[in-house]
């Protein structure tokens, strides 16, 4: 109960954090208030808040959307029209349209203000803390405090310094804010666990994340270059730490692909740092539901649970996969692209499945799907020995039972191109079949970083520095080859910055990768589906505009980013 007390102490702080905005201010707790607690459990109550705001930060509506809808991997249009309209928000967000008052940019931009302003209490709180794990929390909530600053860098071209919870914090932008977040990872790292699972930042997720700050240096130090300059210094430090993880021998990379997003990934060898979804710790998240069909349900037990007919990827990025293994298919060629667990859809005869064996497909989902149907009493259809009935799915939920559940490549904003049937739908992350509902409750861990991206960024980090295309060849096709459990992607013949970015769209789709990659291959000012603006100030967020109100008794302290 004390923890709790505690935690909900720190809770209240965070939030008054959020409505000061950028100042950071954090009410130091008064000791009164945790008389009793031993230093053991101070400690645990003080990091415990710093990482309790990734699960927030990481639903499918803030830093998902962000990365993801407003490229060429994703698309939101408004469904049936009635469907996510949300105001235009995500067509605004794709179409690189968005305001400063965006309610999704600006959760976002709380989130991780909530987060910094944690981190910072607990520095404060740990740094007298006698508990012997008190130094590696204090190294965690440092490190944390980096991570959440990277994060305000790489959307907002901004971070913020600040050691006393009682002083207002300083904005850093371009060098000065790479150096800060630099020499803050570095400081932490000898103090961070090696093994401490994938849910708290160990020294491997320091590494991994200094190798992500200085492989887009170039881009955080001049945002708008048509050229930015990848400084072989900083692709010297990317192979290092890449080499240090992938030398550690603690990670593997997983044989099935789709494994490292299972509801059990906590334990997945892949990992190196993530969003701790498990169920016993309340995780919230809905990556799995997200895109599928409402007319989807992934749980024999739970006739409440669907899906949401949200994003599909867009014709541009799934020619991206036609162009690169014709003249095969996708799914007979790359095991990333498509995993088929029900067999009706290659044996119509296999109709009959037991609930326990009944796991929808995943992967990018095409064409005509199958699934679970429902009586008119509300219970799902069943054969006469008792199994679960699959059958030819329709837009039921959707009051069009003429509308089959068929995904077309075809998606736009437009009224035919906005249906519940268009766009190829995403099912990356396993549907909870722990959750009493699945829709909101995820188990699977979200993935910040892992193996296969050490490999893909030292792969970079060779090519961008003295063009070594065997190098970069070899890091490839390693994480080609390890995808062994059912068909084995042929390994690439070749290798540049084009089938290098094309390479990580197929690793890391749905992953909340895809924005960043864009602006630092340089195709973020492309055109796709219903996107031409080729404005390089929308490569990072306009600052709230409630954020720059918070602020407005500190004249300057704020400024709204160019273009917005």
């Amino acid at each position: 109960m004390k923890k709790k007390f505690l935690y909900t102490l720190f809770f209240i702080s965070g939030i008054a954090a959020v409505e000061s905005c950028t100042k950071l201010n954090e009410e130091i707790l008064d000791e009164a208030s945790v008389a009793g607690l031993t230093d053991k459990q101070l400690a645990e109550g003080t990091i415990a808040p710093v990482y309790s705001v990734l699960p927030s930060l990481f639903q499918h509506t803030q830093y998902f959307a962000l990365q993801e809808i407003s490229t060429d991997e994703a698309i939101l249009p408004y469904r049936g029209g009635t469907d996510w309209g949300d105001n235009g928000i995500y067509i605004s967000l794709h179409k690189h349209e968005t305001t400063s008052g965006d309610p999704n940019v600006r959760n976002v931009w709380n989130n991780i203000v909530l987060g910094l302003s944690r981190s910072v209490t607990a520095i404060s709180t740990l740094a007298t803390n006698t508990d012997p794990n008190a130094k590696i929390f204090l190294a965690e909530a440092r490190a944390m405090r980096a991570y959440y600053n990277l994060m305000t860098l790489d959307l907002f071209g901004i971070a913020f310094q600040k050691e006393d919870p009682k002083e207002t914090s300083t904005v850093l932008r371009g060098e000065e804010a790479i150096e800060y977040i630099k020499s803050e990872l570095l400081a932490a790292e000898p103090q961070l666990e090696t093994t401490s699972g994938p849910g708290r930042l160990s020294k491997a997720g320091a590494w991994g994340l200094l190798a992500r700050l200085h492989l887009n240096a170039a881009i955080y130090r001049d945002r708008y270059s048509t050229n930015p300059a990848f400084k072989a210094e900083d692709m010297d430090k990317v192979i290092e730490y890449c080499d240090k993880i992938i030398n550690s021998g603690q990670f593997e990379l997983a044989s099935e692909y789709f494994s490292i997003f299972n509801d059990n990934n906590h334990t997945n060898k892949e990992l190196i740092f993530a969003v701790d979804q498990r169920a016993d710790l309340n995780g919230h998240n809905r990556m799995a539901y997200f895109s599928l069909s409402g007319d989807q349900f992934p749980l024999p037990a739970y006739t409440g649970a669907n899906g949401t007919d949200g994003p599909a990827i867009t014709p541009d990025f799934y020619q991206t996969w036609v162009a690169a293994n014709a003249p095969l298919d996708p799914a007979a060629a790359d095991p990333r692209f498509y995993k088929e667990n029900l067999t009706v859809y290659s044996n119509p005869a296999d109709s009959c499945v037991d609930a326990a064996n009944f796991h929808i497909n995943r992967g990018i989902l095409r064409g005509q799907q199958y699934g679970l149907t429902k009586n008119p009493d509300g219970s799902f259809k069943k054969c006469p020995d008792g199994k679960m009935k699959v059958s030819k799915l329709y837009n039921a939920t959707r009051s069009r039972p003429d509308l089959p559940v068929n995904f077309t490549e075809f998606i736009d904003f437009t009224v035919p191109g906005s249906n519940y049937n268009t766009g190829y739908r995403v099912e990356k992350y396993e549907f909870s079949r722990g959750s009493v509902s699945g829709r909101n409750f995820g188990e699977h861990d979200i993935i910040i970083l892992r193996l296969a991206d050490a490999y893909l960024m030292r792969a970079e980090a060779k090519l961008r520095k003295s063009n070594d295309v065997a190098g970069a060849l070899a890091d490839v096709n390693i994480v080609r080859a390890a995808r062994t459990a059912r068909i084995i992607a042929p390994p690439l013949a070749d290798m540049s910055l084009d089938i290098l970015f094309r390479e990580r769209g197929f690793e890391f789709y749905w992953e909340h990768q895809r924005r960043t990659d864009m602006i630092r291959f340089g195709k973020y000012e492309g055109t796709w589906t219903e996107k031409n603006n080729s404005d390089p100030k929308k490569r990072i967020f306009p600052i709230p505009q409630t954020a720059i109100d918070g602020a407005s008794n500190l004249p300057g302290y704020l400024v709204q980013n160019e273009g917005y």
